[in-house]
């Protein structure tokens, strides 16, 4: 698996952009942010291989101590508090989307169903993760309670942003440069 330097300039360019995306945040327990937004525009601009390669790159930057995370924050301490599972959980977003488009096309139909099955198993993922880090720290947290706190709050927003990564993605590609760019 051999990257150009078009394909590692790509990369570097939206573990970028989700880094900006990170900090666009609206504090909260799971804080609001634009991840999931530029996560979700990466899969869809830059593919499943790029878009993963970007998303890997993005966790690495923070693991090794860059705020690249919400708050700006970074280190491992960030990847293994009560949050780092949905931050995780992007690798296995890519995934999916990567997945449902490989076997059904790039439909705008197929996108939204892989984005909406990635949405859900990152938010699984990230759930189930707060629950483990939660309980350790503070005692044991019932489902409903912790999806109450991670999840529900965050459905309508993370819909909306689903919805315009699809429009921003699909109108990029009709751009003639972005199109020769990311092909």
């Amino acid at each position: 698996m051999k990257l150009s330097p078009k394909d590692m300039a790509l990369i570097a360019l939206f573990a970028a952009v989700i880094t900006v995306c990170s900090w666009i945040s609206v504090p909260a327990a799971v804080p609001f942010t634009l991840q999931t937004f530029a996560v979700f525009t990466a899969a869809l601009l830059l593919g499943g291989r790029r878009g993963l390669w970007a998303v890997v790159l993005y966790i690495f930057l923070g693991a090794v101590g860059l705020p690249v995370f919400s708050g700006f924050r970074g280190g491992f301490g960030a990847l293994l508090g009560p949050t780092g599972g949905y931050i995780l959980g992007f690798i296995l977003s890519v995934l999916v989307i990567w997945a449902v488009t490989a076997r059904a096309g790039n439909s705008p139909w197929v996108q939204l169903l892989g984005m909406v099955l990635a949405l859900a198993v990152c938010y699984a993922f990230g759930t189930a993760w707060f629950m483990v880090v939660y309980t350790r720290a503070k005692g044991p947290i019932g489902l409903g309670t912790a999806l109450g706190l991670c999840v529900l709050p965050f459905v309508i927003p993370d819909l909306v942003k689903i919805s315009l990564a699809l429009l921003l993605s699909r109108r990029l590609r009709k751009v003639r440069f972005i199109r020769q760019l990311t092909e």
